[in-house]
């Protein structure tokens, strides 16, 4: 089936250079990226063991303390109910939190390599 449409014109920007296998591995090794890796460590790590460590309080206190989880916090609402629900409210503050964190922190460390890079390739 034929359209009348033009053929797409070419383009006169040609793509950036791509650095090549040495230049990535000489950034590895560089303390700038160095730096970026350990931004992201000292924040992933700490809160990723703190949530695992929390759910794991969460499903140990449903499984072994029945009795505790079963108390009534308010009408038909139990501390097992609102402990499942702030297990949601957690996942959604930690995501935003990263969020910010990598906008302040990571990002622009990461757009600092990357221009480097393009603009030696």
């Amino acid at each position: 089936m034929a359209t009348d449409a033009p053929p797409p014109e070419a383009s006169t920007d040609a793509p950036p250079a791509q650095p090549d296998t040495e230049a990535f591995v000489a950034m590895q090794e560089s303390g700038e990226f160095g730096e970026l890796r350990r931004a992201y460590r000292s924040f992933a790590f700490p809160l990723t063991i703190a949530f695992v460590l929390w759910y794991l309080l969460y499903v140990l206190l449903s499984n072994y303390a029945g009795g505790f989880m079963g108390t009534k916090v308010y009408s038909n609402i139990n501390v097992a109910f609102v402990f499942g629900l702030a297990q949601f409210v957690t996942t959604f503050l930690i995501a935003w939190f990263y969020s910010r964190h990598a906008a302040a922190e990571l990002d622009p460390k990461a757009e600092a390599i990357k221009s480097r890079m393009e603009a030696d390739a």
